[in-house]
């Protein structure tokens, strides 16, 4: 199937579990997952009307950047692990950064972002949210659910003043069925409440990015407001080998 037809599955699946779960359609953000994928399949996607795009690596997105310059409205986010030495390029490239998991971080990304004269001329906050490992795996990246350091991130936010905290961020272990994953995303949520009550200032909590394309479905049945599909819309990766879905912190 061409990545149009794709599309147009994953939305309606999409609008089929929204409806299940007593949810608007339009409450959930669909991100096509565009990491290892050529710029010709990225502007595929767009021409079929996909505006919201994933990548795991800031120097594979500047590689391909130039050659998608033109796609006016394109949104790219960062989803995959960022090094601090990498904070000054994440924070020019990338139109947020999904995958906050250490105070470290946040204090390079907000200087980067500081000293990026032309968005500080435009008042423009990046935007960002906090990973959480819920399934407190080692080989995965992520702040633990009851950790100090998620303390750290929550209370730093009111001090960054080039920083936009949307929400929170999660990638479950994988399992061979769906439904594995839906206690993992209901954890997620239901931090995401308890924070919420809390009232913390300068974090809102309205962005939740959970499940990717072997379990979306119970992610917005969990309350996801954000979907990282990759390969139901664009096919297996160019050189992936047959590992499990979502086996790793880098699989989205």
């Amino acid at each position: 199937m061409s990545i149009a037809e794709n599309l147009a599955r994953v939305k309606e699946q999409i609008a089929t579990a929204a409806r299940r779960a007593g949810r608007a359609p339009a409450e959930i953000a669909l991100m096509a997952v565009s990491k290892t994928h050529s710029p010709e399949r990225i502007r595929e996607a767009y021409l079929a009307g996909q505006r919201l795009f994933g990548e795991n690596r800031v120097q594979e997105f500047a590689e391909k950047r130039g050659a998608l310059a033109d796609l006016a409205g394109a949104e790219f986010h960062l989803i995959g692990h960022l090094q601090t030495n990498k904070a000054k390029a994440a924070a020019e490239l990338f139109g947020a950064v999904d995958s906050l998991d250490s105070l470290r971080l946040v204090r390079w990304l907000e200087k980067a972002k500081a000293e990026a004269e032309a968005a500080a001329r435009a008042g423009k906050r990046l935007p960002v949210l906090i990973e959480v490992n819920v399934g407190g795996e080692a080989q995965k990246s992520g702040v633990a659910p009851d950790s100090p350091e998620l303390e750290e991130l929550l209370l730093a936010a009111p001090q960054c003043e080039h920083l936009e905290f949307r929400g929170l961020m999660t990638v479950p272990p994988f399992t061979e069925e769906a439904e594995g994953a839906r206690r993992y995303f209901r954890r997620l949520r239901e931090l995401r409440d308890t924070l919420a009550a809390r009232h913390l200032p300068g974090i809102a909590l309205d962005v939740l990015s959970m499940g990717m394309s072997h379990d979306f479905e119970v992610a917005i049945e969990e309350g996801s407001t954000c979907v990282r599909v990759g390969t139901a819309i664009f096919g297996e990766r160019p050189g992936y080998a047959a590992a499990p879905s979502g086996a790793s912190g880098d699989a989205r």
